[in-house]
């Protein structure tokens, strides 16, 4: 593993010091903030923590909306399954338009012709580090009175797979009205599910080896509407109401081979679960300029809501009926969720000032009843968050300087974890040709556990195994820093980085004697440490210097190592990868995407990523596009875990949707637009809390 990721890093060495020369971009020496130094003429600018794209005239004919043109960035890809942008390096991307937060149903709503530039940001600054891995920024015109709409609708022919949306937009003067609806429907009723749990038990050997035929399935419906008066070189307001409805069911039966030592005999089992919410959220944002030099914001964001969570499940024996085990969990999970933030802004001669605080707090009220017998209990998470960070340029050197102090404090039932950690981060950019750029960049975080770990819920899984998660977890402490070279030119954009993570109090799963119930317990603990370090190659080609044919791939060799709270070392290689083909010429579109999945460390698992073997075209004819594809092609859809060797358990699980199978879909949608419309330039965005289910 480690000859392979020398290797790497030598070839993109070599790379590194070529003598390439590209026209593309200009060096400027001076400018009040890394990110304004743009001209009309470059394709690409590269700066410390982001890139920099503009756009030719052939690319803004070629595209129905602005999310065309983000197809076209070299680390972003569309997924044809959820219709929507993301990173070819896998992560959460965060968009915005001109600052503010910003739907995929808001992206498609800007016309080409708007979009001045995209700001592609693969180290995302402060106020957004702690909720994305990557961070697309789209610039937009200025403001004209005019209007926008538009619908789309894709489906699958032979089962349950439907994505639609509808977006309307008006402005007139200084105000701006937005209306959107989502809606994805999955309904698949033949999931295949493959599950072996083998362990000694009492001085006994036990193996359970099921076969399960799922219906699942869930509708996910979202509704916003927004308002936006926005004062030029004075003040912006928004306030925006959406509402998340989302139901899931899942209705499985199966048999399986229960065997203990020499005895076997044969079970026949039902396991049923679902959920739902339905979240009210209400956004309130204000920006003052004070000054030239100067500007306030602040954001408040709070939502209130309910989940239901069941669970019911049985297993018996075939020939005598009797029980082996009965399980029924219901969970009723109250949940407020309240997150302000307060920031400012100082534009000096040598760069840029931001400082701000942000606080979120949520509330969870549980009625619960599962196999430890009715509770209530309440859960309380609040995280504080002060930061401030300078970025500036000198010549061809870049930088960003943070420091931040982030205090997170958990209380349950039966626990309470305060603490505060102090939170640096450093950016360092050197540029070494014009098309040739090397960064550092190093930084220290707290990470809360999620809300199902910390929960105390018991899940029965199967004959002597439940589930239940850990009150007295500790925040993970996660030290990070890569070394990045980046070039391009007509045909090339790429980089390559070396990367190590070191993860102290790593959050682990594992399983342990369960003295409550007996048997074996699946839960979580902090282990001692975890690291993770690789090379990442990423970026694209096009052979023809044009969108006529584009390839980008993503490898990524990669070590990972947890040290269990007992001292076990669990290691894992894997070699990451993605490769998207895409074609554009004239009205017509079109993009494979296929991957080899590999088996990636969580906790006492391996588990894989989805594998992907799409191909899907579309053609343009005015303001209607109409698509079709193939999804899953030759294979369903499919996921596996797998325990490890040092586990108590040793577990394996196979899952495969196979309506997935070779998943034939039709597309058709419509786009409108006259005039323009306002965007606001918006520097606060957050977001509440998920729902809590276990």
């Amino acid at each position: 593993m480690k000859k392979t990721i020398y290797t790497l890093f030598f070839l993109s060495g070599t790379l590194m010091f070529s003598q390439e020369k590209s026209n593309d971009t200009v060096d400027v020496s001076r400018t009040k903030e890394i990110q304004e130094v743009i001209i009309k003429s470059q394709r690409k600018k590269q700066f410390a923590d982001k890139a920099v794209y503009t756009f030719d005239k052939e690319a803004l004919d070629r595209a129905r909306y602005a999310k065309d043109l983000l197809r076209t960035l070299p680390e972003l890809k569309l997924d044809p399954v959820s219709n929507s942008i993301a990173s070819t390096k896998g992560g959460t991307t965060l968009f915005l338009i001109n600052g503010i937060e910003a739907t995929d149903l808001q992206i498609r709503s800007i016309a080409p012709t708007e979009v001045v530039k995209v700001e592609y940001y693969d180290i995302p600054p402060a106020r957004w580090a702690t909720r994305a891995d990557t961070v697309v920024n789209i610039l937009t015109r200025s403001t004209e009175t005019g209007y926008v709409f538009g619908t789309d609708v894709s489906s699958a022919l032979n089962t349950g797979f439907v994505n639609g949306s509808a977006y309307a937009n008006y402005t007139k003067g200084k105000n701006d009205f937005g209306l959107e609806y989502s809606i994805n429907v999955r309904d698949y009723n033949d999931r295949r599910v493959n599950s072996i749990y083998d362990y000694q038990l009492d001085g006994k050997h036990y193996r359970s080896n099921e076969d399960r035929k799922d219906h699942f399935g869930y509708t996910f419906q979202s509704i916003a509407l927004r308002y936006t008066r926005l004062v030029p070189d004075d003040y912006a307001f928004q306030v925006k109401l959406n509402a998340d409805i989302f139901s899931r069911f899942s209705k499985g039966v199966g048999q399986s081979i229960f065997t203990q030592d020499d005895f076997s005999e044969e079970h026949a089992m039902f396991k049923n679960n679902g959920s739902s919410y339905i979240i009210p959220k209400l956004d309130v944002y204000y920006s003052k300029k004070l000054g030239e030099k100067d500007e306030v914001s602040i954001n408040l964001v709070g939502s209130h809501y309910t989940t239901d969570t069941s669970e019911t499940a049985k297993e018996w024996i075939i020939n005598s009926g009797l029980s082996v085990y009965e399980n029924d969990m219901m969970l009723k999970a109250k949940q407020t969720s309240l997150v302000g933030e307060l920031a400012h802004t100082h534009d000096f001669a040598a760069g840029k000032l931001s400082s701000g605080y942000r606080i979120s707090r949520t509330s969870i009220s549980n009625d619960l009843n599962n196999l430890a017998g009715y509770s209530e209990y309440s859960v309380n998470y609040l995280e504080q968050y002060f930061y401030t960070e300078f970025s500036g340029k000198l010549n061809k050197f870049s930088y960003r300087v943070g420091a931040g102090l982030t205090n997170i404090h958990n209380k349950s039932a039966e626990n309470t974890f305060d603490e505060w950690t102090f939170t640096p981060k450093l950016i360092l950019s050197y540029q070494l040709k014009n098309n040739q750029n090397l960064r550092f960049t190093g930084s220290f975080t707290p990470v809360s556990p999620v809300s199902n770990a910390l929960s105390s819920n018991v899940v029965q899984l199967a004959p002597n195994i439940v589930q239940r998660g850990n009150p007295f977890l500790k925040s993970q402490q996660v030290f990070s820093n890569a070394l990045t070279y980046s070039f391009n030119n007509k045909h090339f954009d790429f980089n390559a980085g070396l990367f190590y993570r070191y993860t102290d109090r790593v959050i682990n799963q594992y399983y342990v004697q369960d003295n409550v119930l007996g048997g074996y317990a699946l839960t979580y603990e902090n282990g001692k440490s975890g690291q993770r370090y690789g090379v990442q190659l990423t970026g694209s080609y096009k052979p023809f210097g044009n969108s006529l044919l584009v390839a980008k791939l993503v490898l990524t060799p990669t070590s990972e190592t947890i040290k269990t709270s007992t001292g076990a070392l669990i290691k894992n290689n894997y070699l990451g990868n993605s490769f998207v083909l895409s074609s554009e010429y004239k009205s017509f579109s079109l993009q494979y995407e296929f991957n080899i999945p590999v088996y990636s460390l969580s906790g006492a698992f391996l588990n894989t990523n989805e594998n992907q073997n799409h191909i899907f075209v579309s053609y343009k004819l005015k303001n209607w596009t109409f698509s079709t594809g193939m999804y899953w092609i030759g294979m369903p859809s499919e996921y596996k875990t797998k325990s490890l060797p040092e586990s108590l358990v040793d577990y394996k699980l196979n899952t495969q949707i196979m309506n997935n199978k070779s998943m034939f879909i039709l597309g058709l949608s419509y786009d409108f637009s006259k005039g323009k419309k306002t965007e606001l330039q918006r520097k606060l965005n957050n977001e509440t809390a998920p729902a809590a289910t276990f």
